[in-house]
């Protein structure tokens, strides 16, 4: 039988309420009594039914993180430092993916909502707000991450998408490149904010975009892969492009391969950029230009917005935290050097 409350308190000639205080570390309880009664804990084992306890209290002191993809480092980021922040104040995260699958996701997420969560965390892919809004009506606070709904009311932290491909594409255009193609991503709001602002950079500079120059990359679950085959159809364009803005980084590594492949040199031949920032981007034999979105700052939002919504006890109105995104620029979008051919007599 697994050991109870009870049986502590009973052994230690105790109240329950007493127990219940000395583990949550109330400052009710004398120093003496509270180590006795963790060292009791300790000696049996003993595990607290959170469940329970969150039916007294009203906190689990969890909170659920729902990611479409637990391998992408922007993700794990997030993750990583989320779990940090909630961790001084005694709360944990339980993370799961949905492999971008919506239905999966909703699964995902009625599971997590059993355990009685503090906050709900969500990168989502659904292609409606509507069960994300049964959540709210539910009573489960709720936090967009990345990817927002203009007809959701709720919290949402993430970066400014359209500031990105604005960035990445100026900065192309800054290099003197006038042939330059998207590798866009999902029809979502980051793909497509993304995609606005390279369109309207692209437009302010006066400068047209030919028929498939815009590319969406497959519908599979390995980025690296889709940018492989989404680069080989750019390449087949005629002229082929000069420069490409990748949706992000794990598509442009698949398009530098693509590129290496078919002997086009980058960055002499094609500039490349992508967008993440991953920590191993300049470590790449042609280290990879980037447009950093804050992940680690974004994980760090969110859990000091849980606490701030625990705190208000549900009743915090619903903020946006929008991040602004940074250029990195690398080897892959250096500006070509001139060849021998290329050169004046």
């Amino acid at each position: 039988m697994p050991v109870r409350m009870k049986d502590i308190a009973e052994s230690l000639g105790v109240s329950i309420v007493t127990v219940s205080k000395a583990l949550r570390n109330h400052p009710d309880i004398a120093v003496e009594t509270r180590n006795r009664i963790l060292a009791r804990v300790k000696e049996l084992n003993y595990r607290p039914n959170l469940m329970a306890r969150s039916l007294v209290t009203g906190h689990s002191e969890l909170v659920g993180l729902v990611v479409p993809d637990l391998v992408h480092p922007f993700f794990g980021e997030i993750a990583k430092a989320l779990s940090a922040e909630l961790r001084q104040k005694n709360f944990f995260v339980i993370v799961s993916s949905s492999d971008g699958d919506p239905t999966l996701e909703q699964a995902e997420i009625e599971h997590l909502l059993a355990y009685r969560l503090d906050a709900l965390v969500v990168a989502s892919c659904q292609p409606t707000s509507l069960n994300l809004s049964r959540v709210i009506q539910q009573g489960t606070p709720l936090i967009l991450l990345d990817r927002s709904y203009s007809n959701l009311n709720s919290h949402f932290v993430g970066a400014d998408d359209y500031k990105i491909g604005v960035l990445a594409t100026r900065h192309l255009i800054d290099t003197g490149r006038t042939r330059i193609a998207h590798l866009r991503g999902p029809a979502n709001s980051v793909g497509i904010r993304r995609m606005e602002g390279f369109l309207d950079t692209m437009e302010k500079h006066g400068l047209k975009v030919p028929p498939g120059y815009i590319s969406a990359i497959p519908k599979d679950s390995i980025q690296r892969r889709n940018g492989h085959v989404a680069m080989k159809r750019l390449l087949g364009q005629h002229p082929p492009p000069q420069a490409v803005f990748c949706f992000n980084d794990a598509v442009a590594l698949g398009a530098m391969e693509a590129a290496a492949e078919a002997g086009v040199n980058v960055p002499r031949d094609v500039a490349i950029i992508g967008c993440g920032n991953y920590h191993f981007n300049d470590t790449l034999r042609v280290p990879l230009s980037s447009i950093e979105q804050g992940s680690v700052a974004m994980g760090k939002r969110l859990g000091q917005l849980v606490l701030e919504i625990v705190a208000s006890k549900g009743s915090l109105a619903p903020s946006r935290t929008i991040l602004k995104p940074k250029l990195v620029v690398r080897e892959s979008s250096s500006t070509p050097r001139a060849t021998s051919k290329d050169s004046p007599a």
